[in-house]
């Protein structure tokens, strides 16, 4: 069964306003059409309006090559000057609640000021263009402002997720030859306290660090620059910047376990993030939207600060647990906040679907959600408890890699459970097989450049084109398995988590599913090991109450005795990223004793410890 859009979202969309505009049909049109990206992305620029100091003379320059594709030649602008001085009003920029239910309002006018008072501070210790600066903050307020500074005087910013240990900073800094770190005191997480500015001070040891600035948010502490902020002009001219330069770095952690550090720049991710929130998540300057994904992430900074600011919105910027100090926490700022737009991880909603939700919602809009693969159940109770049978839900698919989403339905789709819609306008994905051919089933790629791809790792081109580019010649190799059923697209997991039985693929994300139906099944992950005789078999990490045989036969009922796992593993956890991503590498590798790799991205290493 298909779930229709309302008349009232389809009609009053973002998309469908641009597909009238363009005498653009219906969506197969659309995509059609965007395929000619020069025309496309210029379109998409004119429309949302973003303003440039210099007109760009060309839309894409794919002289050196696809990899090293350029947008907007010779164009001039600053990706805060969308962000901030359009729109110079007291309206809300970011409604801030933390665990506590304490609640701070920063209009747009304040966060301005706030913006170039910090950008002074970073000018007067002598931050140029092209400096990397990191940012190692809570979801506060202050943190944002840290990040628009840097963009506002053409640093480069480094955020890392403030979850990360002193030696995952450590990595990261010395990678990035970051000479300044931004931090604060500490932040509460469970209503326990938690020391950053310790974290931060351990692993300067082993850092070039000219100076770490302290913005006390919890505690007192000495030496913090909250005074000197308070002594700073307010007005700060935005600096020049070339398309091409460089606007931020964002690590993300490869299957072989080294962080990656992958670079945008400020014309490129301007318009791709500013398509991303008007079109897939329909964001509009009357919306207020909460998609508590922290900064240190890119659905945080695509949608919660770049997106946000560029469409001139409001965001709910939440610091704290989900769950704390209650399950309906996050419900409760919905209907208290009257929300619109609601985004989250299938993680959360797992979470949630084991507890009674019984809130009003009836503000909300549309519902999001992304980061890893959603099954019907959590697909069907997300539309069903959260959105009332009302609220699309856009299941993006995407990366930092990637500055957004590759696909992602549109607010004008109907959907079966668990759809990726198909790709987004502009991003000309398609399906590859085994010898590069366009199948039905198989590699997800990208053909085209588009605008927000990454224009590199940091210190490691080499491996920017062995791991994106050498699978398929000229084309970008994203390293999912998807497929295409009755128009519309499908993950299926990494293509490193396609388990090859006997010949036949089983994608580990499908196993996963089916088990999660079972009554007494909280959660699983699905590897695969080698086999002599059969190539790969399966083994089953579960969370939960039930014998192995009951669970092998409920496979084998669901999917075929092919799909039946060698040997099921109970454990009390799986061990999994920060964003809730189970990390299948490790579980593979602690199974065939095997080096673990980098775990500086894992939620809990004791976990590891008790597999």
């Amino acid at each position: 069964m298909r779930y229709k859009p309302s008349n009232e979202v389809v009609e009053n969309s973002n998309i469908t306003a641009f597909m009238d505009k363009h005498s653009i049909d219906d969506y197969n049109e659309l995509i059609r059409r965007s395929m000619d990206i020069e025309w496309y992305w210029d379109i998409v620029n004119k429309d949302l309006k973003l303003r440039w100091f210099k007109d760009y003379t060309k839309i894409v320059d794919l002289s050196n090559g696809k990899p090293f594709a350029k947008w907007f030649t010779d164009g001039k602008c600053n990706i805060t000057y969308n962000c901030l001085d359009m729109h110079l009003t007291n309206k809300p920029a970011y409604i801030y609640i933390n665990e506590n239910r304490e609640k701070r309002i920063v209009t747009y006018n304040q966060l301005y000021r706030l913006v170039n008072k910090f950008a002074n501070l970073l000018k007067r210790l002598n931050v140029r263009k092209g400096d990397i600066v990191t940012i190692y903050m809570p979801m506060i307020p202050e943190a944002i402002a840290a990040m628009l500074a840097c963009s506002r005087i053409g640093a480069v910013h480094s955020v890392i997720f403030s979850g990360f240990t002193s030696f995952a900073l450590a990595s990261r800094i010395n990678d990035a030859k970051s000479r300044i770190v931004i931090t604060t005191d500490g932040c509460y997480r469970r209503g326990k306290y938690i020391e950053l500015l310790k974290i931060v001070r351990e692993a300067a040891k082993y850092c070039k660090i000219d100076h770490i600035l302290v913005y006390e948010h919890a505690k007192k502490v000495d030496g913090a620059i909250n005074d000197l902020l308070e002594g700073e002009d307010d007005e700060c001219s935005c600096e020049v910047m070339n398309a091409e330069d460089q606007l931020f770095i964002l690590y993300t952690s490869g299957t072989t376990g080294k962080p990656k550090g992958v670079v945008h720049v400020h014309g490129g991710f301007m318009v791709f993030a500013a398509q991303q929130a008007a079109y897939l998540i329909d964001l509009k300057s009357n919306d207020i939207l909460f998609w508590p994904a922290d900064i240190g992430w890119i659905t945080g900074q695509t949608w919660t600060v770049y997106g946000s600011l560029l469409m001139n919105a409001t965001s709910i910027l939440y610091d704290g647990a989900p769950d704390y100090p209650t399950i309906d926490h996050w419900f409760d700022i919905i209907d208290e906040e009257n929300v619109t737009i609601f985004g989250t991880a299938p993680t959360a909603i797992r979470l949630f679907m084991k507890h009674d939700i019984n809130h009003r919602l009836d503000s909300l809009r549309i519902l999001a959600t992304t980061g890893e693969s959603i099954n019907k159940n959590e697909w069907l109770w997300y539309l069903k408890t959260i959105g009332k049978n009302r609220s699309p839900i856009m299941n993006l698919s995407g990366g930092t890699e990637i500055g957004g989403a590759i696909l992602s339905p549109l607010p004008i789709m109907e959907l079966e459970p668990c759809s990726v819609g198909g790709p987004v306008p502009g991003v000309d994905a398609a399906i590859f097989d085994d010898n590069g051919k366009v199948s039905k089933k198989g590699y997800l790629v990208i053909k085209q450049p588009w605008p927000a791809m990454t224009r590199g790792l940091l210190n490691d081109y080499a491996r920017y084109i062995e791991v994106y580019w050498s699978r398929f010649d000229g084309v970008w190799f994203h390293g999912d398995y998807a497929s295409i059923k009755d128009g519309l697209w499908y993950l299926h997991g990494r293509t490193d988590d396609i388990i090859k039985v006997a010949g036949h693929r089983i994608a580990s994300a499908e196993i996963e599913s089916v088990i999660s139906d079972h009554e007494h099944v909280l959660e699983a992950a699905a590897i695969g090991i080698p086999d002599e005789l059969k190539g790969e078999s399966i083994i089953l990490y579960v969370v939960g109450d039930a014998s192995k045989e009951e669970l092998k036969q409920f496979i084998v009922n669901r999917l075929g005795k092919i799909a039946m796992p060698k040997d099921i593993i109970f454990v009390k956890e799986l061990p999994k990223t920060r964003t809730g991503k189970i990390m299948r590498r490790i579980l593979r590798a602690k199974f065939l004793n095997k080096e673990l790799g980098d775990l500086s991205n894992i939620e809990d290493p004791n976990v590891v410890e008790k597999l």
